[in-house]
């Protein structure tokens, strides 16, 4: 049976495709607007709290890719640890997680493609359906080939990315005088309600800083090099937040009620001050946008592909190309269901496609997040090397993840995001049962899960 392509890519590379899956670029870019929509001056601190959070996760995900290298990851983890039942459901949910992900950057990336033939002119607007069809069928064209080439592609586009943001965050601040904007560090108008409201999404800004995990059976020495990739991308993209919104937010000054509803804070900011570095954020938001739509079809193939290996779903998904070593039948049905759901509801806004798809994925995240979170002290103590710390790690993990997991239902959000947990619930729930077919019609799938994993700890 054909494998994955080997010891292919270095920390950098895995380093990567998880920059590129949390596309930096996207938050100050657009992103940042739905969170000042709800936590308004709070929501620096936001990314704060979120960058905390996901770096304790991190620590918890790479102590068990320390010990566990497979392209399911978290579904591995899990299962080896909490059991098969608990692992098959994680992995269910990262499919989700990393597929509704791809969907809120293409529908990104449609919105600045939009605005690009704007300014250059274009008055007829392109229909969604073709917008969301040429970017889908553009990652298959990335996906199924060589995933070193993704994965430089990614981090070469995010870094040139980040730099332009930077410098327009530089203007807009030396513009002020470099003053500090008192209204934020005092949170004026802010509520406990409405940071606890935008903290799920905040999170969705870093979802992805995990997925060079999915990457273990390609990067070279996986236990040591996926543990700093997942550690390191939070750590980096949290300062970027932490800074561009902070001083975005004060770039719009008393009116930040005008922020909320931008469709282009950064583009706003220069517009009429610098036309060029305006296209030139517009051209580096696009393509980093489609640089994570790109690794997340990567991460939710990866993933497929391995609960394809072990049955959990049809074999044809444990499929590998024999020239380019990448699960190719699990990109295409990525590639084909991103474009399908896109285009079903491509008379909305992008900018609410966005939200909508980003809040959806981001409980499967959480969800996954927290489950590692129990699931590190447990592998730790299996193997006869925990430590007291990895025990208060795993339990500040948890207990944030699910601080979080609350503050999405409570208090009660709007329409139509007050809809998405039942959502999500029933996804999981058809997970569950489909759980519960396998183990009367084939129960030796459970077995040959359980044998694998033993045998695949460090």
């Amino acid at each position: 049976m054909s494998e994955l392509r080997k010891d292919s890519l270095s920390f950098i590379e895995a380093l990567g495709q998880s920059v590129a899956n949390v596309s930096p670029t996207l938050t100050p870019a657009i992103a940042v607007t739905v969170v000042v929509a709800m936590a308004g001056t709070a929501s620096w601190l936001v990314y704060v709290l979120a960058t905390i959070s996901l770096v304790i996760v991190g620590i918890n995900v790479g102590k068990l890719a320390s010990k566990i290298s497979a392209a399911g990851s978290f579904f591995i983890y899990v299962a080896r640890t909490l059991g098969p039942f608990w692992g098959m459901l994680c992995g269910w949910a990262m499919l989700a997680a990393y597929l509704f992900t791809a969907m809120a950057l293409s529908a990104a990336t449609a919105l600045f493609i939009e605005d690009l033939l704007t300014m250059a002119g274009f008055a007829t607007v392109v229909p969604p359906a073709i917008l969301f069809a040429v970017i889908s069928i553009a990652v298959w064209l990335f996906a199924v080939r060589d995933i070193r080439i993704s994965s430089r592609i990614g981090l070469t586009v995010e870094v040139i990315s980040m730099a332009i943001i930077l410098l327009v965050c530089f203007i807009s601040f030396k513009d002020h005088g470099f003053a500090v904007d008192k209204k934020q560090l005092t949170l004026e108008g802010s509520s406990f309600a409405s940071i606890a409201q935008a903290i799920v999404f905040g999170i969705f800004s870093y979802v992805g800083f995990e997925s060079a995990a999915t990457l273990g059976k390609e990067t070279r020495d996986p236990f040591v090099t996926i543990p700093r990739a997942v550690i390191l991308t939070p750590i980096i993209a949290g300062t970027f937040f932490i800074v561009t919104t902070y001083i975005i937010t004060q770039g719009f000054g008393d009116d930040i009620t005008k922020l909320g509803a931008s469709t282009g804070p950064m583009t706003d900011l220069v517009s009429e001050k610098n036309p060029i570095l305006t296209v030139l954020i517009y051209l580096g938001a696009t393509i980093s946008c489609f640089a994570c739509a790109l690794a997340s079809i990567n991460a939710f193939s990866r993933m497929l592909f391995s609960l394809g290996r072990y049955q959990f779903v049809h074999s044809t998904m444990g499929m590998i190309h024999q020239t380019h070593q990448t699960p190719y039948i699990a990109v295409t049905i990525g590639c084909v269901l991103n474009f399908l759901v896109c285009a079903a509801f491509g008379k909305q806004a992008y900018t609410d496609l966005l939200g909508y798809f980003g809040t959806i994925a981001s409980f499967g995240f959480i969800l996954v997040y927290m489950a590692c979170s129990i699931a590190a002290p447990v592998l730790m103590k299996k193997t006869g090397t925990v430590t007291m710390g990895d025990y208060v790690m795993g339990a500040l993990g948890t207990i944030l993840m699910f601080l979080s997991l609350v503050g999405s239902v409570y208090p009660v959000p709007d329409v139509p995001y007050k809809y998405f947990p039942y959502g999500f619930v029933a996804y999981m729930l058809i997970g569950a049962a489909w759980f519960g077919i396998l183990k009367i019609r084939a129960p030796q799938t459970l077995l040959g899960l359980e044998h694998d994993l033993e045998t695949a700890v460090s």
